[in-house]
């Protein structure tokens, strides 16, 4: 291992440790800020609502969603996967509006056999259209402790995260004809499903009922950012006043985005060729970060 994979390394360390105070500190809470969904009592509030469990049977899934709705907002949980065989589960975290042109932001988990790695599946819907996948492999075991996942959505960019570390950017390049989510509110959801129709090896390999129920947990969940509601926008057209709502990438953002790619990034729809005869999609020609 050479010098500079262990200094990022450390530093991803550090900058994880770190944030993972601050975030515990700050936490909202579940019992305030969400409403169950679907699936009932498959999911759980603990801890005076500072931990949150879905589960998986094999009569159905369950979800949450967040009471307010934002648009632009930064939103962190720590959350940690199915242990064990978890093939054909597909975990969530994500951002969407409604309607046939909703926009949308997708932080997917998919489970795999045991011993296999998860993949991390990340997806940006806007005006109704997605195809823009890219995946990743995690260099932690995401299932033995919990991670935090950060999804940051301000006028100029969206910024996915993992313990702090940014592994993902999709740049607002609106003004060279590539749509962005900037006019329509969007609650988190989460959810716990199946998919063993095409979320474990394209299908190949199914859920295994007899390892019922599947659970993942959520905990320390917090959003800050620009509620809408009947009253209007609490930002009331400020969007400069708090770090996330300008936040970016540094020299020391772009050396980590980069380390994270190269090493365990496994698909990037802009690299998919075959995918896309006529030609690249157009932010796939513009600059990454």
């Amino acid at each position: 291992m050479d010098s500079s994979i262990r200094a990022t390394k450390a530093l991803y360390v550090l900058v994880a440790t770190a944030f993972l105070l601050v975030s515990a500190a700050s936490a909202g809470n579940f019992n305030q800020d969400v409403s169950v969904t679907f699936g009932g009592p498959r999911t759980q509030i603990f801890n005076g609502g500072q931990l949150l469990t879905l589960s998986l049977d094999n009569i159905t899934g369950c979800g949450f969603e967040s009471k307010n709705q934002y648009l632009f907002a930064r939103f962190d949980v720590q959350l940690k996967l199915i242990q064990g065989d978890s093939a054909g589960t597909v975990t969530t975290f994500y951002l969407s509006s409604l309607g046939a042109n909703h926009d949308e932001i997708d932080f997917e988990f998919l489970g795999n056999s045991s011993g296999q790695p998860y993949t991390i599946h990340t997806n940006v819907y806007t005006q109704g259209v997605g195809n823009r996948e890219q995946q990743f492999r995690p260099w932690y075991d995401p299932t033995n402790a919990f991670h935090t996942y950060t999804i940051m959505w301000n006028p100029q960019r969206i910024i996915f995260m993992v313990d702090n570390m940014p592994i993902r950017v999709f740049n607002n390049y609106a003004a060279r004809g590539v749509p962005f989510p900037t006019s329509q509110p969007m609650r988190l959801y989460a959810s716990l499903w199946n998919a063993d129709d095409w979320a474990t090896q394209g299908g190949r390999v199914k859920t295994d009922w007899t390892k019922m129920p599947f659970t993942a947990s959520y905990q320390n969940y917090n959003a800050v950012g620009c509620v809408v509601g009947p009253s209007g926008n609490s930002c009331n057209g400020n969007l400069n006043g708090q770090p996330w709502q300008t936040q970016g990438l540094d020299a020391n953002g772009r050396n980590r985005i980069r380390w994270i790619q190269d090493k365990y990034m496994i698909y990037n729809y802009c690299s998919d060729v075959k995918r896309f005869l006529q030609g690249r999609p157009r932010e796939c020609r513009l600059p990454r970060f």
